[in-house]
């Protein structure tokens, strides 16, 4: 959203300071209207690609509970993961420098169902209570600071059916797009740098190709490289990120996922 800025009209000077060059711009003057312009056309929050985390070349996830396509009774349904190559509860070894919310907690699993907000999970065995109804689940494997581990291996998607009924199944082998961060509330030091990350299934971003565009606080960036991001310049109080999964002619990709926002909370450390 491009910011106005208003002008003070100054007083009419009188004759005599005209007669002295009052009454004309100088070139300082001009020179300070022109940055007070670039400053109010520049962008106020930054996107910095985040390209020095580890990347685990070895880090493998796979699902075995809820079974891919099948069905199980609504209330507790039981998650079971196996994890190769990556240890959760770990603290990713750069977290400590990051300057990123980080989970005390360590490395875990996201799961994200039908592009809900995920829920973090430290053991590869848990259980969730859920409706009827058709599920997608996305899980894969994230840094103690919520970057999510972009290696092939590192994800699992599969559906399934909570309930009786019948579900129209979606395409799981069509490009997708997940949103992962941010989410929630951010307070105190978390505020200054939060990091901004999706996951991408069968394909990927690239100049010409399939792009995102994030549409924060009403500022678009356009995204061509599959990577995460640390934001800056974010507001304190409510602030709004919307993702768009988009193909190389500008189109909205075709997806029960896509678009996606989501509201997220800065809040001021409270004194101590």
């Amino acid at each position: 959203m491009k910011r106005n800025t208003w002008y003070s009209l100054g007083l009419i000077l009188p004759v005599f300071l005209m007669a002295c060059g009052g009454g004309s711009s100088s070139e300082g003057e001009s020179n300070q209207d022109q940055d007070a312009e670039n400053t109010a056309d520049a962008p106020s929050i930054t996107l910095t690609p985040l390209t020095t985390s580890p990347t685990f070349p070895d880090a493998a996830l796979s699902q075995s509970s809820p079974t891919a396509d099948g069905s199980v009774p609504a209330g507790q349904v039981n998650f079971d993961f196996g994890v190769q190559g990556y240890e959760l509860g770990a603290q990713t070894s750069d977290a400590e420098g990051k300057g990123l919310a980080n989970s005390g907690k360590g490395q875990h699993i996201h799961l994200i169902l039908n592009n809900g907000p995920y829920s973090a999970h430290y053991e590869p065995t848990f259980g969730k209570e859920l409706e009827e109804g058709h599920y997608v689940s996305l899980a894969f494997l994230s840094r103690s600071y919520h970057e999510s581990v972009k290696n092939p291996n590192a994800a699992v998607v599969s559906q399934f059916v909570v309930g009786e009924g019948e579900h129209e199944m979606a395409d799981l082998s069509a490009p997708h797009m997940f949103y992962s961060r941010p989410k929630g509330e951010y307070v105190g030091a978390d505020t200054k740098t939060v990091l901004l990350d999706f996951y991408l299934l069968n394909c990927d971003l690239s100049e010409g190709g399939y792009n995102v565009k994030a549409t924060i606080n009403g500022e678009e960036f356009m995204i061509n490289d599959w990577t995460a991001f640390t934001m800056e310049g974010l507001t304190m109080g409510e602030n709004t990120v919307r993702l768009e999964f988009l193909d190389g002619e500008g189109n909205t990709v075709p997806s029960p996922f896509n678009p996606v926002e989501r509201k997220v909370m800065l809040k001021e450390a409270m004194p101590q």
